[in-house]
């Protein structure tokens, strides 16, 4: 049995491994449009490299009528744990030497203006009577929240009321980084093939059964044939849908939004003085991928701070793709669905519009309301971030991700954006499960999938606090993710 995944970014490639590592007979490749692993919305500078697990995004503690809702932090808290195992789980076999190369502790904040104290001040109540979120810390004191985030309040006046929460053992990722890693240690070690520069323009079934992927490389058209397919590639997984022919194609369409940041080079001292990424409120309408947040990064040995993101809506499906690919990949069903939601959601369309006109004056401007007097401090310039195709389904728009797979378990795709990269291992592993429900019950299996996640059990990581800490103070002791203090409260947490 042969599995093609299409699209070598952090999803197809982690599916990849995990596949190759519980069912070793597999024949597993990967189809990549670009000439490298995670070039395209896994690259570093396409995205934050927020290692999301709800510590600081207030889109995923939503307020209603001031009762807030935690069950979506920590259902995403408790994916990334699980993503955190398998990392760890690399680490410890030698696929990845330095965990350095793509994970930093680094903390994770929230600062909120006087208007939404109150709603903050909640936030901690609820999340912090949770042993997911027991190291959280909130002040209100101007020269505590300094300590945390000098960068955010050094031009700040003292009279101006603030507050905000820290977590000290948040993360910075470069995804980018851990997709190459991952990529080289399946060719080398599992057999995986990953054929670059190979651009997928159709798939569809024979008569015998098998999925036959039509493909175009250097060389001219070439074919594939699979017996399971996957396709995780970004927003070019929506056409390829269309043209699979599923019953359910006609359900879902690809709403496009783009990005763009502020970007300045640090030294090690000065990131060693604020090493956080500090997360603020979205305006009134805008998407969740446009929360401002002033990040720390490390990327390639080199430390960068990068603000916004400053949306745009671009109609295209992947970064370096033309509205052509877009347009050719919309189908008349679709057409309801976008008039569905440009009505509905008129200020968001308007929003990422005027987004989209918004000059360097104007970033700078937005960044001068969140880190007064940070724009002369750093030799800042814009860069363009990655391109998300957000789900439109059945004629709404979601926000999130969707794994969808077959009755006969021959085809699965990954459609949306968010939380993306950060919970990859633990959505790879439900769709696995799905693919493959009879071959995953094996004895071999099972017992690799428990070497590889000691716990990949979110009911019982949420319930659980003894289960939860041990897993949680072991990944991160092998990840380098600890500090003294938090040592010390592990400690007496035990």
């Amino acid at each position: 049995m042969n599995l093609i995944i299409i699209g070598a970014g952090i999803m197809g490639t982690t599916l990849a491994v995990l596949a190759k590592e519980m069912v070793p007979n597999l024949e597993v490749t990967i189809l990549e449009r670009l000439d490298g692993p995670g070039s395209g919305n896994s690259w570093a500078f396409n995205n934050a490299g927020t290692g999301h697990e709800a510590n600081c995004e207030l889109n995923y503690t939503p307020v209603d009528e001031e009762v807030i809702s935690v069950e979506k932090a920590l259902k995403i808290h408790a994916q990334f744990n699980v993503a955190k195992q398998f990392w760890a789980y690399l680490v410890r076999k030698g696929a990845i030497e330095d965990p350095t190369s793509f994970i930093n502790p680094t903390k994770h904040c929230t600062i909120v203006s006087e208007s939404s104290i109150n709603m903050l001040r909640l936030r901690f109540k609820e999340m912090s009577a949770h042993h997911f979120f027991e190291h959280m810390k909130y002040s209100e004191d101007f020269d505590e929240i300094k300590s945390w985030i000098p960068f955010t309040m050094e031009g700040r006046s003292r009279d101006e009321k603030m507050a905000a929460t820290a977590i000290e053992t948040g993360t910075d990722v470069n995804f980018g980084a851990l997709t190459e890693q991952m990529a080289a240690y399946a060719v080398r070690e599992l057999g995986v093939q990953i054929e670059f520069g190979t651009h997928v323009r159709r798939v569809h079934r024979s008569p015998a059964g098998q999925w036959l992927i039509e493909a175009q490389n250097d060389a001219g058209p070439i074919q594939h044939k699979a017996d399971v397919l996957f396709v995780g590639a970004g927003g070019g997984a929506f056409p390829i849908l269309k043209k699979s022919l599923m019953p359910f194609r006609s359900r879902f369409t690809g709403f496009p939004v783009g990005g763009r940041f502020l970007q300045a080079a640090i030294t090690p001292e000065q990131a060693e003085q604020y090493r956080a990424k500090t997360y603020g409120k979205a305006e009134v309408g805008a998407p969740p991928m446009s929360v401002p947040h002033l990040d720390l990064r490390m990327i390639d040995g080199q430390h960068y701070l990068l603000f916004g993101p400053f949306a745009s809506f671009k109609p295209v499906l992947e970064k370096g793709r033309g509205f052509f690919d877009y347009l050719t990949s919309l189908r008349l069903h679709d057409i309801p669905g976008l008039l569905n939601v440009t009505l509905d959601h008129f200020p968001l369309v308007k929003y990422l519009v005027s987004e989209s006109f918004k000059g360097k004056k104007s970033m700078f401007a937005e960044l001068e309301k969140f880190a007064p007097g940070l724009g002369e401090k750093f030799d800042w310039a814009p860069i363009e971030a990655g391109q998300r195709v957000q789900i439109i389904k059945d004629g709404a728009l979601q926000m999130g991700t969707e794994i969808i797979v077959s009755t006969d378990r021959t085809y699965s795709t990954l459609l949306g954006a968010s939380p993306g990269a950060s919970v990859s291992p633990e959505v790879m592993l439900r769709c696995l499960e799905r693919l493959f429900p009879s071959v995953l019950a094996d004895e071999s299996a099972v017992r690799k999938k428990s070497e590889m996640f000691p716990e990949d059990d979110l009911e019982v990581l949420a319930r659980d606090p003894d289960r939860y800490r041990e897993i949680r103070d072991s990944v991160n002791q092998t990840l380098g993710i600890t500090t003294p203090e938090t040592q010390k409260m592990s400690g007496d947490k035990g």
